[in-house]
């Protein structure tokens, strides 16, 4: 469906409808692109950009741009990154870093400290600890692993997805602990997590990105984490904090024996040059 412009774009120069052409066929590229860069793509002048855009009834190229955004009904990453990007025109990391500011203080207001107690008294009282994570959240997932590894914790990491998850999860028995993670929902494999817990009865905990997750997709344990509003690019950094968070306090709360644990790998380290 073409666009739809404030002003009518007939009498367009022949430089600026070889922009309009541009932008119609590569749209999605183009909500990416700084006004520098479409200059040096068309071999057009930023001044010739910026006409364009007056002539078509716009203010100014960041409205151009959120006006192609508004009809192209960008949906899944690519759309949230663009909202993001263009939220307030030209990317600044301060500002971004600000948003993460944001994400941390609505986590920290929204953690509920008797959970979070139960969470850490679950890790720490397992026989073993399953972790499942997939897409964007291995990363939180191989974190999490490495960390409590490094506290002699009996910790696996399961395989996100597939055959193999359920020939990890069958290992899973009662008195263990599973982790999974589902932010703005729970996924497939999360699901049968869930499920197989109704009859094995291992404890299950989910970092997740809801206060109130319906009963079906809900965790024995939740710890909630706030990556940002519904349509913007959702990162991880409140969920990387809320992960440390937990592995120091079960680090403070195992002691003496944790910081042996860590003594003796460094030793280790320091024995056979790694």
């Amino acid at each position: 469906m073409p666009l739809q412009f404030p002003q009518s774009s007939e009498n367009l120069t022949p430089a600026e409808r070889r922009l309009l052409e541009f932008i119609e066929s590569h749209r999605e590229e183009f909500l990416f692109m700084t006004i520098g860069q479409l200059s040096a793509a068309l071999g057009v002048s930023e001044a010739t950009i910026s006409r364009f855009a007056r002539h078509l009834g716009c203010q100014d190229f960041k409205q151009l741009k959120n006006l192609v955004l508004a009809q192209n009904h960008l949906e899944g990453p690519a759309g949230k990154l663009a909202r993001t990007v263009l939220a307030e025109g030209e990317f600044d990391p301060r500002r971004y870093l600000m948003q993460q500011q944001a994400c941390l203080q609505k986590t920290m207001e929204a953690l509920d400290p008797a959970a979070f107690e139960e969470a850490l008294e679950a890790l720490l009282s397992a026989r073993r600890i399953f972790i499942q994570a997939k897409s964007a959240s291995a990363a939180m997932g191989q974190l999490l692993f490495f960390r409590l590894r490094r506290l002699g914790l009996p910790v696996e990491l399961l395989p996100g997805s597939g055959t193999e998850l359920l020939e990890g999860l069958v290992q899973a028995g009662e008195q263990d602990l599973v982790i999974f993670f589902g932010f703005s929902k729970v996924s497939a494999e999360g699901r049968m997590i869930l499920r197989r817990a109704e009859t094995v009865r291992y404890r299950t905990l989910c970092f997740t990105g809801r206060l109130h997750p319906p009963a079906g997709e809900r965790a024995d344990l939740n710890l909630y984490v706030y990556r940002g509003a519904e349509k913007e690019y959702h990162s991880m950094t409140a969920a990387a904090a809320l992960v440390d968070t937990l592995v120091v306090a079960a680090s403070q709360r195992l002691g003496a024996d944790g910081a042996a644990r860590l003594q003796e790998l460094h030793r280790m380290k320091q024995q056979f040059g790694r």
